[in-house]
């Protein structure tokens, strides 16, 4: 009874606000009506490896994974489409310091990988900062992402043993053959022990080309790891 008076209190004296608009809101949850209604989550049909959005429940695979490319993981979920919807939320958790929004966008995450975590998963990994750029940013929020996570399916994180052993330049200022060749071989384990014959979930935010993803995977499959699959935020198409 306590807890609800003092709950109704500080809802009075700070209103909770919509994550994405800051709109007040009059029900609970994180987003407001509008802005949950506008994202575009990712729902079947999609790939049944890579998690593409499909068109047309006849389809299984998209194209690429069609033509069998090696990617180094198992399976791929995003939560949603990466466009003007569900940016905002996205970026100012990144950039801004909305660390708030973890919460919600860790429920996003469980949700979009109901079909990974059917089966056996040992670990969680975030895609890891280097470390020059975790000192200016003073947060991975692949990482925190992560440990949102780990809490809500019971699963343990491990944020050391995957590592950007190479500074590379932020992707979202390059596009396309220069994404790829930026992260090539930019990643490795150090503690082989911890990620030998384990199953893994790797998190990031946003796929884009998938290929900082790729190469996350391709050092865990190389140190041992029994299989990856890969969970994101969102994906742009």
């Amino acid at each position: 009874m306590m807890g609800n008076i003092i709950t109704e209190l500080l809802d009075f004296i700070f209103p909770r606000r919509c994550l994405k608009c800051s709109k007040i809101l009059d029900t609970t949850g994180y987003l407001c009506d509008d802005c949950a209604q506008n994202i575009n989550f990712i729902t079947p049909p999609y790939c049944e490896r890579c998690g593409a959005p499909l068109y047309g429940d006849l389809i299984k695979k998209c194209p690429d994974c069609l033509k069998k490319k090696r990617r180094f993981y198992r399976l791929a979920r995003s939560a949603m489409i990466y466009d003007e919807s569900s940016k905002g939320l996205i970026t100012s958790f990144k950039f801004k310091d909305k660390t708030e929004n973890a919460k919600l966008l860790a429920v996003m995450l469980k949700v979009a990988g109901k079909d990974i975590f059917n089966s056996d998963v040992d670990l969680i990994i975030p895609v890891p900062l280097h470390y020059t750029r975790l000192i200016k940013r003073r947060y991975n929020q692949a990482a925190v992402l992560a440990q949102e996570l780990s809490l809500m399916v019971n699963i343990p994180v491990d944020c050391q043993s995957l590592i950007r052993h190479r500074k590379t330049r932020p992707q979202v200022e390059l596009s396309g053959q220069a994404r790829i060749s930026n992260v090539r071989n930019a990643f490795s384990v150090n503690h082989f022990d911890k990620i030998k014959n384990k199953r893994i979930v790797l998190i990031d935010d946003v796929t884009t080309t998938g290929s900082t993803l790729k190469e996350s995977a391709k050092a865990l499959k190389k140190a041992g790891a029994k299989s990856v699959d890969v969970l994101t935020l969102a994906r742009t198409l």
